[in-house]
């Protein structure tokens, strides 16, 4: 089926990313503001904002209320962006809201004769769509991570009375800053700016540093804000491998007490049944036997996190790797961080063009002493093939292990529209509309 509005929505990538709220707020005015018809609680941060606002949204529905999750990037289906009470909305009312964002773009054009005309991005489109679906579907609270920063933020225009800050570290520096406090004080500002707009709301705050914490709680006071520092529990089980997912839900849980009268029984039976898709997943089988670790590590610092996982929960064993990567990402560090972990090397790429060669793979392994033990194109037959080679495999004397699939998000995202049919912990993708990789 054609869908015109996603027509205008891909129009809208030649833009790119433009910080500013003037064309948002402009839209929302000729949409009859959206966003004032919802509650609104901000999730902003240098990593983990995706599962802390899944988390949160799970806990609020499951508290009673109407609840929307709002976030990017997404792996299979731009469907996901956009969801209420876990529902991913549909191509039709997508294609719907698009047209109406496109008109309201056309209709305040019109009447800026003398003014320059404005350009909504890719990302202001999809942030007035989430607040168009949300306001007609009478959600009561929406959880809206920021796409990137925070004072100048599409989602900022919603002006919740609640800001969840995740960690803050170097990024986007042209247009955050170029130090850690620069970009903390950008994110704080998706609550406002001033006294008179941020008096008697509250940060959550959590992953800084003492240093961090300190000017964070300095900027909040010198607004009549008031911050929480929630503490780190040991009773949280999570389907997420990993301690930094813990860190993550003790930061949901916080911002919940702050919004309803909160059931903790209630919130970690939630998130016990939660499990934030292609990060640190385990997709068990029919037979309650683990057969992958979805994990989209795309940098670094988040295989620093997939090592200390490892390290927890499979201590001294290695894994068959399905390893991809883009052609921007420091790929020899990342082979380096894992090489303990893993027995067996299996190389793959999507069609996406920035994906890295496997030419450029292999030579990149075998420059540090590793060999291949398979290669190709990621698909079905490809998933397949390793996780037999696994099956047949003794590398680990406690037994058989998962598949390690890991690298990319992209990547990740093609594996789980390989794999949705056949494990419930991918259910939800199921009816998706599969959307390119550059809506990303």
């Amino acid at each position: 089926m054609l869908y015109v509005g996603m027509e205008y929505l891909n129009s809208r990538l030649m833009f790119g990313m433009m910080p500013g709220l003037e064309s948002t707020r402009a839209l929302c005015e000729a949409l009859g503001n959206p966003q004032k018809k919802f509650k609104t609680i901000h999730v902003v941060g240098t990593n983990g904002k995706g599962s802390t606002s899944y988390y949160l949204s799970g806990i609020l529905k499951a508290h009673g209320y109407k609840t929307a999750l709002y976030t990017s990037p997404h792996l299979v289906s731009i469907q996901e962006r956009i969801r209420v009470d876990d529902e991913p909305i549909s191509m039709a009312d997508l294609d719907k809201y698009l047209l109406q964002v496109q008109a309201a773009a056309e209709q305040v054009n019109a009447n800026r004769c003398d003014v320059e005309k404005i350009e909504p991005t890719f990302f202001e489109v999809l942030t007035l769509v989430a607040f168009l679906h949300y306001a007609n579907s009478g959600v009561q609270v929406a959880v809206l991570e920021a796409g990137m920063g925070g004072r100048l933020d599409s989602t900022a225009v919603a002006d919740g009375d609640i800001a969840v800050v995740t960690s803050i570290g170097l990024e986007h520096t042209e247009v955050l800053g170029t130090t850690e406090s620069a970009i903390l004080k950008e994110k704080m500002g998706v609550l406002g700016i001033t006294a008179e707009s941020v008096s008697g709301k509250t940060f959550v705050l959590g992953g800084l540093s003492n240093q961090l914490l300190d000017e964070a709680k300095e900027y909040a006071a010198g607004l009549g804000a008031s911050v929480v520092i929630p503490e780190i529990r040991s009773d949280i089980d999570l389907p997420n491998l990993g301690q930094h997912y813990v860190e993550n839900a003790c930061l949901s849980l916080a911002a919940a007490k702050l919004f309803t009268s909160y059931n903790d029984d209630l919130a970690l039976n939630t998130l016990a049944k939660r499990s934030w898709a292609g990060r640190m997943q385990k997709l068990e089988n029919a037979d309650g036997q683990v057969d992958y670790i979805l994990d989209g590590a795309h940098n670094s610092h988040a295989v620093r996190r997939l090592v200390e996982s490892l390290d927890k929960y499979y201590p001294g064993q290695k894994f068959h790797c399905i390893f991809g990567a883009l052609k921007d990402k420091d790929v020899s560090e990342m082979l380096k961080l894992m090489e303990p972990h893993v027995c067996h090397w299996h190389i793959t790429k999507t069609p996406y063009p920035r994906f890295r060669e496997l030419d450029d793979l292999r030579g990149l392994l075998r420059d540090l002493g590793l060999t291949v033990a398979s290669e190709g194109l990621l698909s079905r037959e490809f998933l397949d093939s390793v996780r037999a080679a696994a099956n047949e495999d003794n590398c680990n004397a406690n037994g058989k292990l998962p598949v390690l699939i890991t690298g990319s998000l992209y990547m990740i995202g093609e594996s789980v529209q390989a794999l949705k049919n056949d494990y419930e912990g991918l259910a939800f993708f199921r009816g998706l509309e599969p959307t390119t990789n550059e809506h990303r």
